[in-house]
């Protein structure tokens, strides 16, 4: 007996480890969306990629060898040598290798320029996953509120069922009428249709968190019914804040830096490089080794030469003139939804208030009220079911507000990428 109350006791302990796991706060989810989904990992590759390809800028040019004939005649005569006729022969074999040293200062502005490349990968990343935070938070916060409508429902289904029922038994026994029972059980049925809906919705909400998290989409999921309200003090419209803040306008920043890297880079190829070369000649016949070392310059400075790297220069300064105008573009869109979605969602809220200390208690002491007049046979069906018509639907409009209120918060973290 004592073995099978530590059996049970370890199954449900089991269960409970097991629900505890699956339910989830949206901070849960935003975290396990930045560990795990693949989109954001690709910016992370990318940014590596280009680290990786940075250390290749220090490499030298790969050395030159050659080997064959030098100053020979075509006479092969010619070749050998005839002491009778005090003729000495003629002709080498000839090994030469060569080498070019690369200009320090070009390989250090090609280093800095392959860098900086991942920086904008960085910022591209902090992009893509405030969309998905965008998308993480619009789909939990729909969830939290559907999940207060089914409870507003559930209310509703156990009302209309009494009133069905005590209509029923007052018809029976001649204690009241029967002109509202019909539409009490319409909406009965018509509250069964809104949860088959509801139950649809939250299939579709947990399919996509799911997915957002890289996860099996028909993995167990329950969500943490508590949210919190931000606030959003007019600071925050500032435009030295939004700059700061936005990875679209930061990514465009390091953009121009990688193109000012660069022009620095085309700039340092014009910079002369330097060489050596050497040749080893051995005589064919009676002549003696010889060799000839040279240094050797490249001249990249020379007109003809050097149109291609001053094009490519002027072209990432009007590059950059570009990326500036779309900064201003942005900070100028950002801070006009900014201020618009911020005025609106005080306006919710303050409706959403009065719902809260007025409308909705007022609605619901009415009903009670006739609850308790009807149960005392003072007030008919239809006054009764008309006064929880009027609370229902009050609340599901609350909701509602609730709903475009949570979404407003939700798309002003989005423009201002407040995690």
């Amino acid at each position: 007996m004592f073995k099978r109350l530590i059996i049970t006791g370890m199954l449900v302990g089991t269960l409970v480890i097991s629900q505890a796991q699956t339910t989830m706060t949206l901070p849960d989810i935003l975290t396990t969306v930045e560990k795990n989904n693949p989109g954001l990992k690709m910016y992370e590759a990318e940014a590596r990629a280009f680290n990786e390809e940075a250390k290749g800028a220090y490499s030298w040019m790969a050395p030159e060898g050659g080997a064959g004939l030098f100053m020979t005649p075509y006479n092969t005569k010619e070749i050998k040598a005839d002491p009778a006729m005090m003729k000495e022969g003629m002709g080498f074999f000839m090994i030469s290798a060569q080498q070019m040293f690369p200009n320090r200062k070009k390989q250090n502005a090609e280093a800095a320029w392959m860098r900086s490349m991942s920086t904008v990968e960085t910022e591209k990343k902090k992009i893509a996953y405030n969309e998905l935070a965008y998308t993480v938070k619009k789909n939990y916060y729909e969830w939290v509120v559907l999940l207060k409508k089914q409870a507003v429902l559930d209310e509703g289904s156990r009302i209309l069922d009494f009133m069905i029922k005590s209509a029923e038994i007052r018809y029976k026994n001649g204690l009241g009428k029967i002109s509202a029972y019909y539409k009490a059980k319409a909406a009965l049925a018509n509250i069964d249709n809104m949860k088959l809906m509801l139950e649809n919705d939250l299939r579709q909400k947990r399919i996509m968190l799911n997915s957002l998290m890289y996860r099996k989409v028909d993995a167990e999921l329950t969500i943490d019914t508590i949210y919190n309200w931000k606030e959003f003090p007019a600071s925050i419209l500032d435009s030295g804040y939004l700059v700061s803040q936005r990875s679209d306008i930061q990514a465009l920043q390091r953009s121009m830096e990688v193109n000012n890297l660069q022009r620095s880079a085309e700039l340092a190829k014009l910079k002369p490089e330097f060489g050596i070369r050497y040749d080893h000649m051995i005589g064919l016949s009676t002549q003696p080794a010889q060799f000839t070392i040279m240094g050797m310059v490249k001249f990249p400075l020379a007109k003809w030469s050097s149109k291609m790297n001053k094009a490519k220069a002027e072209s990432l300064v009007w590059q950059n003139e570009s990326l500036k105008s779309q900064q201003q573009m942005i900070l100028n869109e950002a801070t006009g939804m900014a201020g618009s979605a911020r005025a609106e969602l005080e306006t919710k809220k303050k409706q959403m208030r009065l719902y809260e200390t007025q409308i909705v208690p007022s609605l619901r002491k009415n009903f009670q009220t006739m609850e308790l007049s009807y149960e005392q046979n003072t007030e008919q069906l239809f006054e009764l079911f008309d006064a929880w018509d009027a609370l229902n639907m009050t609340q599901l409009e609350y909701l509602d507000q609730l709903k475009a209120a949570l979404l407003l918060q939700a798309e002003l973290e989005k423009i201002l990428e407040i995690k």
